[in-house]
């Protein structure tokens, strides 16, 4: 089938690259030249593991190209829409702009295919009410809209389009609409569905809902277990007992349940915001206050881990030597977009400390944009000198750093383990001073 992908970021460009994997004839979208001819030289503009062999074998093999004209989208039965919604500036709701312009490109481009109505499929997260007004737009032009909402977790992201734990339609109320919808995306999932992946079939509301409330249970969570961490410093309880404990009661799992420095990334905190905003706008928002407290919580634990390091040192950071190992907010990514590390290694560096920070895919990015922060190339350099060291992003390499080892450059010996990744009895026995959060 040949599909467009209209955006090129993290969703589209991957979406784009396993669309093509799956036999599909795939040309992405974008506005931005520049990433426009990096893709098309078959070269990733981030990291993501695994996605650099796909995209120059799905490039290579012509199925995969990407272009900045829209008339090139033209003859396409499928148009998948994969721009981003960020938080608009001194607000919390979604920024539709590029969703909006998306369909805009589109909508001079939706004659028939082959006696068919081509589709325009959403996969952005966006506000719930979104889908029905651009339908409006999409079925005048000749289209049919869809929702479809992605589920991609960094550092799995090819594996969550391959071979994702559900696949969601949100159709039209039209019944003969939404089974011609549903027809053409049956096509392009076959493989999937092929193999019994669970398909959920509903309404444009339920499917825009389906992303954000799972994002908020997750931030919820992770959010939970930070507070149990609060009461855990209060009373020299540890939250990494207690969450094993919880954990075995099947009805809440062990998922998401290590206390730390709490979420990140271009998702969670913006998804929960624009959440509470249109539930705002909706007259429900008490039905989501809830989710002001995860949100506030998130934000304490970089305090907290910022205060550890400070007493660590003595009560005052100023003129102390910090290493700051992780960068991107989670690992297996270069994604610095609201990551609590890079946020305490900022906050740190503003109470006068000297921080070196390293990253291994996320350091070069930072090095390049240019920082007040030194950014070194590994955990030894970083820790050359200082007066903590501080885990921050729970990349594998570190998680194995051999405490004996980095004692030869970091003669302080103190530790602070902003994710509860490290194991505190190994480090205090090579006569580390390890701190956790929400550990005695």
């Amino acid at each position: 089938m040949r599909m467009s992908v209209v955006g090129t970021g993290y969703l589209g460009a991957v979406h784009a690259a396993c669309m093509a994997s799956l036999g599909h004839e795939v040309v992405g979208l974008d506005v931005d030249e520049a990433k426009v001819a990096l893709l098309s030289s078959g070269q990733a503009p981030f990291h993501e593991p695994g996605f650099d062999e796909l995209l120059k074998e799905q490039v290579d093999s012509g199925r995969l190209t990407f272009t900045t004209d829209p008339a090139e989208v033209a003859g396409a039965l499928v148009h998948f829409i994969g721009v981003g919604t960020p938080q608009v500036e001194g607000g919390y709701a979604a920024d539709l702009t590029y969703v909006d312009a998306a369909v805009a490109s589109l909508l001079p481009h939706l004659g028939p295919v082959d006696g068919r109505r081509p589709l325009v499929v959403g996969k952005s997260t966006v506000p719930v009410g979104t889908a029905e007004r651009l339908a409006a737009q999409v079925e005048p032009a000749g289209g049919l809209l869809v929702w479809n909402p992605e589920f991609l977790r960094e550092g799995f992201a090819v594996q969550d389009t391959i071979d994702p734990d559900r696949i969601v339609y949100g159709l039209s109320k039209d019944e003969s609409d939404a089974a011609e919808a549903k027809a053409v995306l049956d096509e392009v999932y076959a493989e999937l569905l092929a193999r019994d992946i669970p398909l959920v079939v509903t309404d444009y509301a339920t499917a825009e809902l389906v992303k954000v409330a799972a994002n908020s249970f997750l931030a919820t969570k992770i959010s939970f277990i930070n507070a149990m961490a609060e009461l855990c410093t209060a009373t020299g309880a540890d939250v990494s007992t207690l969450a094993e404990a919880i954990g075995h009661d099947d009805r809440i799992g062990k998922k998401f349940l290590r206390a730390g420095i709490g979420f990140g990334g271009g998702c969670l905190p913006k998804d929960i915001r624009a959440f509470m905003a249109r539930a705002g706008e909706l007259g429900a928002d008490q039905a989501l206050t809830f989710l002001r407290e995860v949100d506030l919580i998130n934000d304490r634990t970089r305090l907290h881990a910022v205060d550890l390091a400070r007493r660590a040192v003595g009560g005052r950071l100023r003129h102390k030597t910090v290493a700051v190992l992780g960068a991107a907010f989670k690992p297996d990514s270069d994604d610095m977009r609201n990551s609590p590390a890079l946020d305490i290694a900022r906050r740190v560096h503003d109470e006068g400390a000297h921080v070196k920070v390293t990253d291994p895919a996320a350091g070069p990015v930072l090095r390049k944009r240019g920082t007040r922060l030194e950014v070194v190339d590994s955990a030894r350099e970083a820790a050359d000198g200082a007066d903590v060291v501080m885990l921050l992003t729970e990349w594998k390499q570190f998680k194995e750093l051999d405490p004996d080892e980095l004692a030869e450059v970091a003669p302080a010996r103190i530790i602070v383990d902003g994710r509860n990744a490290l194991d505190p009895a190994r480090w205090r026995a090579a006569g580390w001073t390890y701190y956790g959060i929400g550990r005695p």
